[in-house]
């Protein structure tokens, strides 16, 4: 049987495993909806910024709180989060389930309503819905009910509470420390000897000193160019001495080496002088003599 509630009223839950479903019904300018859980401690808080179960932190640490894909049916679309209460740390006192609405408020969301289900059984009738409706209109964020303990059972309560502040309001308030990332650069005035956005280091006189190739830091390498030396006026330009030629590797090269060029033909040596016709050779080897 599912019980029909009204705001500020509460049930008992027979099952410490709940799937908690937030149902909509979209169209042009409704904005879209999202589901948020929130684990609390006794004194209303949560205990670290990882209670808090939304889009950017889809699973709560323990991994038995979880948000599950949006889905769309017959009667719209819906967003879920699931809880394993049973599982949950004995410091854990409370799971609020709230919605934020994403461009407009909650006056252009028609038919918001969450659904209670036995997450063990989840094709069976809801244990519980509300029609969550917004108080003033004014509102982007809602807590839509809130499970928690009572001695060792765990109970639901519709709440409704609505925040003009969003979901960044409500988070707070519940010790969420939340960084909206605010960006500096803007208020950032450029400083003497760089042009921002151009890759070019400029002296005082907004002369550039050099530019930096992609990748490059010119921090890192610095580029000198040729310094040169000032001519007197009326002073005719004096010539100077060209350099030594460099010999070019792979050419011809003038012969600096009395050491012979092994591998190609040797110039010929100076000839010898005529050999004297009255010399012999002497007998070669041992020479043995009869006695």
């Amino acid at each position: 049987m599912t019980h029909a509630m009204l705001k500020g009223s509460n049930v008992p839950l027979d099952t410490a495993a709940v799937r908690a479903v937030l149902r909509w019904t979209p169209g042009p300018g409704v904005p879209d909806v999202d589901a948020s859980a929130l684990l609390l401690g006794t004194d209303g808080r949560v205990r670290s910024d990882e209670d808090f179960v939304f889009y950017n932190q889809p699973r709560h640490p323990s991994g038995l709180v979880r948000r599950l894909p949006k889905k769309r049916v017959v009667e719209g679309l819906t967003d879920t989060v699931e809880a394993d209460l049973g599982g949950l740390d004995p410091s854990v006192d409370q799971v609020v389930i709230a919605a934020s609405s994403d461009g407009d408020t909650f006056r252009s969301v028609s038919d918001l309503r969450i659904l209670l289900y036995d997450a063990t059984a989840p094709d069976r009738e809801p244990l519980a819905l509300f029609d969550v409706t917004a108080e003033t209109g004014e509102e982007t964020a809602i807590i839509c009910g809130e499970l928690y303990r009572r001695g060792d059972a765990w109970k639901f309560r519709a709440v409704g509470q609505g925040y003009p502040t969003g979901l960044v309001g409500l988070a707070t308030d519940f010790g969420i420390s939340v960084d909206e990332g605010t960006d500096e650069s803007a208020d950032e005035t450029p400083e003497q000897g760089s042009d921002a956005g151009t890759g070019v280091r400029t002296d005082e006189r907004g002369v550039p000193d050099a530019v930096a190739a992609p990748g490059v830091d010119l921090d890192a390498t610095v580029v000198h160019a040729p310094v040169i030396a000032p001519v007197p006026v009326g002073v005719p330009p004096q010539p100077t001495t060209p350099p030594a030629p460099v010999p070019a590797y792979g050419y011809p090269q003038p012969a600096v080496s009395p050491q012979p060029a092994y591998g190609y033909p040797q110039p010929a040596a100076a000839a010898a002088p005529a050999p004297d016709p009255n010399f012999r050779m002497p007998p070669m080897g041992p020479q043995f003599v009869r006695p």
